[in-house]
């Protein structure tokens, strides 16, 4: 686009670091917008301090915007500023949850300053971020103000950054195809859709849900009326026999309320007499104990004698308890001494006892030593077996000579035979290898194999080269390097098939995965071969580090598959060291900055932060190789083969025959003339074993009796002083036995001291038991004659509980106040049934007992079954009213969902309808199909409505509805756009936002979404656009309407206050004309 055809701007360029002050000036206006800004549109966006920006101004303009810029740049972090100064959350971006973490590393606040395009003046939104409380402050045109006020004036522009169909960052491109249709059809609503649309589907959803609620009430309501009138009608009998049985329990109430004053009458009447008897009592009990008191002192006389002879028994216990103990330590230390003789003497027996052992084993050992001499004797007359040793060694060494003459022979004539067969045998074992590799893929991946078996059966039906997976076709030089291949090239890519055409490709997956559903991969080569592209470095320069290979010369590949390895992975600039390298590894990393390298054990990967500009490196442990151990080489394999089909002719074969028969019969000659040798070699070695043998024992037999002879020695000096030994013995024995009598005069006297002790204790106990019986006498008489007054006591006690009993229950039942003595009057007042009662105990109880039969005639009720009969019948009331109201409820909330219903469904499907037209325009624009429908298993279910996606890229396919798993990552990217496209001129959004969704495009579909992407967002009716890539295609169509804003970052940029925009533009139009 010339320079000077640029189109002007409405905004002041910034030309130091003080904010611009912009004003949106209309210009030259169609339809009511100011230099084709619609109400909404970003005006202007200001980062100071914001992730990879100090300070920096981007003026993007009214219609579609291309942010183009190298990874890392700080395209993205333009959309961060976007969706952050508008009050978006945190988890739109996908990036950090804390907003602090978007503030410029090293500064403790940064802000976003947005101006956007307002008819009734601009609008300008300023977010000041706080990292060291990770809080915000918020400003609407420089004034401060809180961000519920922010959100709702950027909720009046119809702004929704969280809103997938209006602001998609690249976090989140892969989350589109992942939105469920029904949440696709809200977010569609609320992006293209009239404001009261969503709110309709919002009503109906809920006026639904309710009713749905109100029919489940009124069905259970009306089954709970029912069950509830038929319980009732069933228990109408048992309630009137209830209220029959009643009436006999308050008859027998008011008996049993009367006799209570029956009793309490008789009660009282007898009270009188028992206090009379009291007092008579009372001076009996006064006589008895004055005749009562002589007997006491006498007792109280022998209790004081008893007392000193029981202290006396105690002490003699005491001492008795004493003289026991004594005598038993005395006890125990006569069996210490007894037991220390028993050890003594069985010390004794133990020498003498080691004393005969020896003098028997001094005499077995000197009879060994007799009969090994005797045997040596024998042995002195041989002949000396050592010349006889030497022949035989010198014959087994002729007959080694022979039997290596014989071994050279076999050999050369295996060589021949070999010869004969051998390429053969080879091309046979490199066969076996492959197949090796082959029962690998279909243990592994089964659905591979079955592919790879149709691809040789029908490999004439594809024009181009077309290669079996990658594990199969590539050959490791050596089986150690196996391991950095396996490594570097992903799993998927190393099952996967490899094209030369891309028709050739889409054939082969239209059979194996659409027809077949076999899960397969597969691969394109690229155009251009890169099988022969040189690293950036000369490997020469990299030895001094180690570094022995790059990965390409590791291993052998077609020519297609080498392409699309050094395009896709770059095996030809990825270097290969040794245990060195890792030694070094810090310098390696510093001076060299490949992104990637291997050392002996190791992967290092090495990335350069997009923020600091540090060089951050990881590793990872390289695990063993599966696929490609199995090391083939082609070229002998191919060589073999040449050969093989050169040399079978008919006279080759019978020469080799012969030649062949003639060796085996030598063979058989040389293997039957071995035989013989080696019976002769067993026999000499026999032989010779048996000379040794024989020349081993006569020196055996000397070391044995030189052995047995110090023994016998060692055993007699040995000797044991049996005398000495029982003398000592004695001794001890005596004066042990000396301890033993003293000890056991003291036991005889404490024995003694015991016996009279015990003798003086059983005279106390006769003297005390004499008293003790005079003493129960006494107590026994005393006894007598109280039993009268103890059962007059008695009698009075129970006869005065008795009275306060009555009294008190005659009180509580007759409602007494306490101390009255007489029946209140009005007890005779309650009524005239009370009065006609009977005033006998005997007539009360005969008419208790006749009522009470008849109450119990009345079986099986109770008072819970009336209460139960007229709770309900108050719940079938009240059942009734709230069934009317709920009725009438339902019928107003179906008039309404009706009226809901006819506001949003026929806008809907008509608003659906033309984002299918657009959809599938664009479609076809593509030579490819699309369509968009409105999706629902149930015309009543609000809340399952949808919008459903289906597509085809392939004229051979159906069309498949988009999902996460169906399509490839480029196709989901291309139908994301295009519905975006579609949703661009029916938009009432002022702006929409994508972030490089043309990454997994080809460049095929690239080209095309990016034509359809410029004629819709450059329109007449389109909302200002942001499309947002690394990269672009070359030779793409571009249109007047379009601004490029080219991000550039890096240690060498002028200052935003140094930059200026005259004269770049004067620089760049010198340049032109010279």
């Amino acid at each position: 686009m010339d320079l000077s055809q640029k189109r002007k701007r409405i905004s002041h360029e910034l030309t130091n670091s003080q904010p611009s002050r912009r004003v949106a000036a209309p210009c030259c206006s169609t339809n009511g917008q100011a230099g084709g800004f619609v109400e909404g549109s970003i005006l202007r966006i200001t980062m100071r301090n914001f992730l990879t920006y100090d300070h920096s101004e981007v003026s993007p303009g009214p219609k579609l915007n291309m942010i183009v810029g190298a990874n890392g740049t700080g395209k993205s972090s333009i959309v961060c500023a976007i969706c952050l100064g508008l009050a978006g959350k945190t988890a739109v971006l996908g990036r950090g949850d804390k907003v602090g973490l978007y503030v410029k590393r090293g500064c403790s606040k940064g802000s976003v300053e947005i101006e956007l395009y307002r008819a009734s003046g601009n609008l300008i939104i300023t977010r000041e971020i706080q990292v060291e409380n990770n809080q915000s402050t918020w400003m609407l045109n420089k004034k401060h103000s809180s961000q519920r006020a922010v959100e709702e004036a950027v909720k009046e522009l119809h702004i929704q950054v969280g809103n997938l169909c209006q602001f998609l960052p690249q976090e989140k491109v892969g989350e589109f195809a992942k939105m469920s249709k029904i949440e696709l059809l809200e977010a569609t609503e609320k992006s293209v859709g009239p404001p009261e649309m969503y709110e309709f589907h919002c009503e109906l959803k809920t006026f639904r849900s309710k009713e749905r609620d109100l029919e489940n009430v009124c069905k259970e309501k009306a089954n709970f009326l029912e069950k509830a009138r038929q319980r009732n009608e069933r228990n109408k009998l048992d309630v009137e026999r209830y209220y029959m049985k009643k009436r006999h329990l308050d008859r027998i109430q008011m008996l049993e309320k009367k006799k209570p004053w029956v009793e309490y009458e008789t009660a009282r009447k007898e009270l009188e007499g028992v206090k009379k008897e009291r007092e008579e009592m009372k001076k009996k009990l006064k006589s008895l104990k004055e005749a009562q008191e002589p007997l006491l002192r006498k007792i109280r006389s022998v209790e004081s004698q008893l007392q000193p002879i029981e202290q006396q028994m105690k002490e003699l216990t005491a001492g008795i308890r004493d003289a026991s103990q004594k005598c038993k330590q005395k006890h125990d230390q006569l069996e210490y001494r007894n037991k220390e003789v028993d050890d003594i003497r069985q010390d004794l027996s133990l020498k003498q006892t080691e004393e005969a052992d020896r003098q028997k084993r001094i005499g077995h050992t000197q009879l060994m030593i007799k009969d090994l001499q005797k045997e040596l004797q024998n042995m002195g007359s041989m002949e000396d077996v050592t010349p006889q040793i030497e022949a035989v060694n010198a014959d087994l060494r002729k007959i080694q000579e022979e039997k290596a003459k014989l071994e050279g022979e076999m050999l050369d004539l295996r060589r021949d035979k070999d010869e004969a067969f051998g390429e053969l045998n080879r091309n046979r074992s490199l066969d076996d290898m492959m197949k090796v590799k082959e029962d690998k893929l279909r243990n592994r991946f089964r659905d591979t194999y079955t592919a790879l078996k149709w691809l040789r059966d029908n490999r004439d039906r594809f024009e181009g080269n077309v290669y079996e997976p990658m594990m199969l076709v590539i050959n490791v030089r050596d089986t150690r390097h196996a391991k950095y291949i396996e490594s570097h090239i992903p799993l998927n890519d190393l099952r996967a098939f490899v094209f030369q055409r891309q028709e050739d490709m889409e054939k082969f997956m239209t059979e194996v995965r659409d027809t077949q559903r076999l899960r397969v991969n597969t691969v394109i080569a690229p155009e251009e071969s890169c099988s022969k592209r040189p690293p950036s470095r000369p490997l020469e320069t990299l030895k001094p580090y180690g570094f022995f290979s790059y990965l390409r010369e590791l291993f052998d590949a077609p020519e297609e598959v080498m392409s699309y390895l050094c395009y896709q992975y770059k095996v030809n600039d990825v270097p290969v060291g040794t245990e060195k390298t890792k030694s070094m590894i810090e310098m390696v990393i510093r001076e060299l900055q490949m992104r990637m390298i291997y050392t002996a054990e190791e992967k290092y990967t090495v990335k350069k932060s997009n923020y600091s500009s540090n060089v951050v490196s990881s590793n990872s442990a390289l695990r063993p190789s599966q696929f490609l151990t199995t090391t083939i080489d082609a070229d002998e394999r191919s060589q073999l083969e040449e050969q093989l089909r050169y040399r079978i002719d008919a006279s080759l074969i019978s020469a080799a025959e012969r030649q062949v028969q003639s060796i085996d019969q030598r063979m058989a000659a040389i293997r039957e003339q071995q035989a013989k040798l080696d019976r002769r070699d067993n026999e000499l070695r026999a032989n010779k074993k048996k000379l040794s043998e024989l020349k081993g024992k006569k020196r055996q037999l000397e070391q044995k009796i030189s052995t047995k002879q110090d023994s016998l020695r060692q055993m007699q000096q040995n000797k044991i002083n049996l005398q000495a030994i029982e003398e000592e013995t004695n001794a001890k024995i005596a004066a042990v036995n000396n301890k033993k009598v003293a000890i056991m005069e003291e036991y005889l006297g404490h024995m003694q001291m015991k016996a009279r002790l015990s003798m003086d204790k059983v005279y106390l106990a006769l003297q005390s038991a004499g008293l003790s019986a005079e003493k129960t006498k006494l107590e026994t008489d005393c006894r007598d004659s109280s039993v009268v007054y103890t059962k007059l006591d008695q009698a009075k006690n129970n006869l005065l509980a008795t009275c306060k009993t009555l009294m008190r229950r005659a009180s509580e039942i007759c409602n007494m106040t306490p101390g009255e003595t007489a029946v209140p009057e009005e007890l005779h007042a309650v009524s005239s049934a009370f009065s006609q009662l009977p005033d006998t105990l005997d007539e009360i109880d005969a008419m208790l007992n006749e009522e009470k039969t008849r109450a119990e005639c009345f079986t099986g009720l109770s008072d819970a079954v009336v209460e139960e009969y007229n709770r309900r019948e108050r719940e079938i009331q009240n059942m009734e009213k709230e069934l009317d109201d709920k009725t009438n409820a339902l019928r107003t909330y179906r008039q309404n969902i009706a009226e809901a219903k006819e506001c949003w469904l026929n806008p809907l499907k008509l608003l659906v309808e033309q984002i299918n037209e657009r959809f599938s325009d664009f479609f076809r624009s593509m030579q490819c199909a699309g369509e968009v429908d409105l999706h629902s298993e149930n015309e009543e279910e609000y809340d399952k409505y949808g919008i459903r996606i289906r597509v085809k890229f392939r004229s051979s396919t159906e069309l498949h509805e988009l999902t996460p798993h169906h399509q490839s990552g480029g196709e989901r990217s291309v139908s994301t756009m295009l519905y975006l496209m579609a949703l661009q001129e029916l938009n009432r959004c002022p702006f929409r936002v994508v972030d490089e969704i043309n990454q997994g495009m080809d460049p095929v579909n690239e080209r095309r979404v990016f034509d359809i992407v410029v004629r819709t967002a450059c329109g007449v009716n389109t909302s200002q656009y942001f499309f947002i890539t690394p990269k672009l295609l070359q030779n793409l169509q571009y249109a007047e309407q379009m601004t490029i804003l080219c991000v550039h970052n890096g240690p060498y940029m002028l200052p935003p206050n140094k930059w200026s925009e005259k004269a770049f533009i004067r620089c760049a139009t010198r340049r032109q004309i010279s």
